[in-house]
C-alpha cells in the first residue's frame, strides 16, 4: 500500500488521466503492463483552494478505494487541501498509492482531544512517501495548551497518527507546526521511517517530533527534527526500536520516557540510538521516570552510540525523579528499574557545567550502567565539565571526560 505526497511525476500522470473524469468515478491506469484502479479526491468534490473543508470528500474517496479489489491508487493532486480531522482506516484489500498535500483546519472545535488530525489505523503494508507537507498551523492552537502546567490537561491533536499498523513505510514527508505531537506511533509493528523533516519553534509546547508507544520493530533514520519538545520520545511498552542518523535541534533531545506515571505500563527493551547529532538542545540522551510510580516496570538493554553533542545543556542524563510541573508529590522513589544501559562514543560540548548526570531511584538503584569513550567539554571554556551521580555505580571504559563520579 503506497501513499505519495506531491510526487511531481505522479502529478503529471494525474493531469493526463483525470481530465474530464466525472465525480465519484474511477479509471484504470497501466504501469509496466499491470493495471491499477485510480480514485481522485477531486472527483468526490475536493477543492485545493486552502479554504474549503475537504474532509468529507477525502473520506468518500478513501471508502471507495479501500473496498476496491486489486492494485488501487487514491490520488490527491498537487495543491493545498484544508481537511481535518480524518481517519484512513482499514483493513483494506489493496490500496497502493495516495498523493496528498494537506493544510489543517485552525478551528479547534473540529477536533476530538487526544486524537490525530490525520490518522491511519488498522492497515497492513502501507507506504507513505513523496515529499508532501502536513501543516498543523499550531501557532493558533499553542495558546490553548496548558499541559506544561496542568497534569489533567486535554491533549491537542497530533499531526499524523499511526494506530495498530503493520509493515508500514514512511519516507520523505514533512510535518510543520503541529498542534501537539508531530508523528505518533501507537501499537504499531514493523515500521520504517526515513528522510522525515519535522519543524516547529523551540518554544512550541509539547511538539514532540516522533513519539513511539507500545510498538515493536521500529526503525527511524536519516531525518531532521527541530521542535519545542523531544525530537524523538520512546514511551512505555516498546521493544526492538532503532533510531539512527537523526539531526536534532532545537528541542529536548532524544528521550526514553517519561516512564512510570501510570499503572500497568509495559517494559522498554532493545533500544538502539546511534549516529545522531544534537545541536543546541536542552538534553542530549535522556532517560526520565516519574517518582511515586503506581506500578513496577523496567527499561533495559538500551544502547546509545556515536552521538555528537553541540552546545547541549544536559548531554547525558538519567532523571528518575522527573517532574515537568512546578511541583510534584515525590514521597516514594520511582519503581522503574533501569539496567543494561550503554553510552558509547558520546562526544562534543556541554553548555552547562554538569555534562553527565545519573540520578537513579533510591528504591531501585540503576544496575549495569556503562560509559565508554565519553568526551564532553564545557563549551564556555572557563572550567572543566563535571559528572553527578546518585544511586548508581556506573562502569567506565576508555576515555572519560568529564571524570567519573567519585
Amino acid at each position: 500500500m503506497t501513499l505519495e505526497y506531491d510526487a511531481k511525476l505522479l502529478l503529471v500522470l494525474v493531469i493526463l488521466c483525470f481530465d474530464g473524469v466525472k465525480a465519484g468515478s474511477s479509471i484504470t491506469s497501466h504501469h509496466s503492463g499491470r493495471s491499477s484502479l485510480v480514485f481522485n479526491v477531486n472527483n468526490f468534490g475536493a477543492q485545493s483552494n486552502g479554504r474549503t473543508d475537504n474532509s468529507k470528500a477525502f473520506i468518500a474517496a478513501w471508502k471507495e478505494a479501500c473496498k476496491a479489489t486489486g492494485k488501487v491508487y487514491l490520488v490527491i493532486p498537487k495543491g493545498t487541501y484544508l481537511i481535518g480531522p480524518v481517519r484512513f482506516a482499514g483493513p483494506c484489500r489493496n490500496v497502493s498509492s495516495l498523493t496528498i498535500r494537506l493544510k489543517a483546519t485552525a478551528n479547534l472545535s473540529s477536533y476530538e482531544f487526544n486524537a490525530g488530525w490525520v490518522e491511519f489505523a488498522w492497515l497492513e503494508g502501507l507506504t507513505l512517501t513523496g515529499g508532501g507537507t502536513f501543516d498543523g498551523q499550531g501557532s493558533k492552537a499553542w495558546p490553548h495548551n496548558n499541559c506544561p502546567t496542568n497534569s489533567n490537561c486535554k491533549l491537542l491533536p497530533t499531526n499524523v497518527k499511526f494506530v495498530a499498523m503493520n509493515k508500514t513505510v514512511v519516507r520523505g514527508i514533512t510535518s510543520v507546526n503541529s498542534k501537539f505531537f508531530h508523528i505518533a506511533l501507537v501499537e504499531c509493528k514493523n515500521f520504517k521511517g526515513t528522510k522525515i523533516q519535522i519543524s516547529a519553534p523551540g518554544n512550541s509546547p509539547n511538539t514532540d517530533g516522533i513519539h513511539i508507544e507500545r510498538s515493536s520493530g521500529i526503525y527511524i533514520s536519516q531525518s531532521s527534527i527541530g521542535t519545542g519538545d523531544d525530537c524523538v520520545s520512546i514511551g512505555q511498552g516498546n521493544s526492538q526500536v532503532t533510531i539512527s542518523q537523526i539531526s536534532c535541534g532545537p528541542g529536548h533531545g532524544i528521550s526514553v520516557g517519561s516512564l512510570g506515571r501510570y499503572r500497568n505500563e509495559g517494559d522498554v527493551r532493545g533500544l538502539i540510538v546511534r549516529d545522531c547529532r544534537m545541536s543546541g538542545t536542552m538534553n542530549g540522551i535522556r532517560i526520565k521516570t516519574w517518582a511515586d510510580s503506581p506500578g513496577s516496570s523496567a527499561a533495559t538493554n538500551m544502547t546509545f552510540e556515536n552521538i555528537v553533542m553541540n552546545n547541549v545543556t544536559n548531554p547525558i542524563i538519567i532523571d528518575q525523579a522527573y517532574c515537568p510541573f512546578s511541583s510534584c508529590s515525590s514521597q516514594e522513589p520511582s519503581k522503574v528499574k533501569l539496567s543494561e544501559i550503554y553510552f558509547r562514543k558520546i562526544r562534543g560540548t556541554s553548555s552547562s557545567p554538569v555534562a553527565v548526570s545519573l540520578e537513579c531511584s533510591r528504591g531501585i538503584p540503576c544496575q549495569h550502567i556503562y560509559l565508554e569513550d565519553v568526551h564532553l567539554e564545557y563549551s564556555s571554556g572557563e572550567k572543566h565539565a563535571t559528572s553527578s551521580c546518585k544511586n548508581v555505580k556506573a562502569k567506565y571504559i576508555g576515555t572519560q571526560i568529564p571524570p567519573p563520579c567519585a
